[in-house]
């Protein structure tokens, strides 16, 4: 038997059931993993929400890590004991043990424990495809990192940092500033205080940023549009604030003729070779320390409702883990 968080109709934490399951014997290709931490990331609220669709009903969450207990039939690369965790696509990280197939799980090097994996995988993977592939920062770039104190914020900034670019980060909150600080942003704006394009402008001598990561959507888009420079690219992940919509080519002409991509992490990890050349990068950036992943709160699973609130009010910082 294990235990995992489900839901049967979309809306608000509320709907998040907390149940136990009959779990079978792995299948083939598949592994039993039992979990000893799962991340909480905001497409977990995009899940529960609707804003993603999912099949219902519906386990929650995408990321986890922990041992293996049992191997199906075919599994190649992995066995009993050993440490591996996922990022999906497949949701259900939110359980005390699942099965899975073993081609969605990276194996964990010695050095990375389940917390750091499940406070940094999916995050982390996602900064290394938006820095490295997508946009393609190099050294000396200046980059506008919305969010710099968030899970992903703190990532991107320091990865930003580790490979030579400047970055201008914003927060919600003054109590933020010091920790975007400590992430390494070179400035710090407060989103809700500064005129933030006006003030990238300033930083920048007029010239705005090549790249901006704008994890938040409708509430930053126009000091996103604003913030970049001519031929700029903006790189929407998230929608911390609601959705990005109504978008009008001709703003993207207006502003300079500027680029805009709405990526998905699982269409850069498609191929064997990219998951583990990505992966291999971050646990690169990982031992050389410029990724260093934030715990800022703790949860038990059975208790991921009160989570979700508190990212969705804001009230956390860093990486949020939840745990059996």
């Amino acid at each position: 038997m294990a235990k995992r968080m489900c839901f049967e109709r979309t809306g608000g934490p509320e709907v998040l059931q907390w149940v136990e399951v009959d779990l079978p014997q792995p299948g083939p290709g598949e592994v039993r993993l039992r979990t000893e931490a799962a991340g909480l990331n905001f497409i977990d609220v995009y899940h529960r929400t609707g804003v993603y669709p999912v099949q219902l009903p519906s386990g929650i969450g995408v990321e986890g890590a922990g041992v293996i207990e049992a191997v199906g039939e075919g599994v190649t690369g992995f066995a009993v004991g050993d440490r591996a965790a996922t990022f999906g696509p497949t949701l259900g990280s939110y359980a005390t043990a699942r099965n899975l197939k073993a081609d969605s799980l990276f194996k964990l090097p010695d050095a990375v424990s389940s917390e750091t994996a499940a406070a940094v995988l999916l995050k982390g993977c996602t900064v290394e495809f938006m820095v490295e592939r997508a946009a393609k920062v190099q050294a000396g770039m200046t980059v506008l990192v919305h969010s710099a104190a968030g899970g992903v914020g703190q990532i991107a900034v320091g990865w930003l940092k580790g490979i030579g670019a400047t970055v201008i980060g914003t927060v919600g909150h003054a109590d933020k500033v010091e920790k975007a600080r400590a992430a390494g942003c070179d400035h710090v704006l407060l989103s809700r205080r500064d005129d933030v394009a006006a003030r990238v402008r300033e930083i920048t001598g007029g010239a705005g940023v090549p790249v901006v990561l704008d994890g938040i959507g409708k509430a930053t888009w126009e000091a996103s549009l604003g913030s970049a420079a001519r031929r700029g690219l903006i790189v929407s992940y998230g929608n911390a604030s609601g959705s990005v919509e109504g978008v009008k080519l001709a703003a993207l002409n207006q502003h300079g003729s500027l680029f805009v991509t709405r990526p998905k992490l699982f269409d850069y990890y498609v191929t064997p070779e990219e998951r583990a050349a990505g992966a291999g990068r971050l646990f690169e950036m990982l031992e050389r320390g410029a990724v260093k992943p934030e715990i800022g709160q703790r949860f038990a699973l059975e208790d991921a409702a009160e989570a979700h609130r508190a990212i969705e009010g804001g009230r956390t910082t860093g990486s949020t883990i939840l745990l059996p």
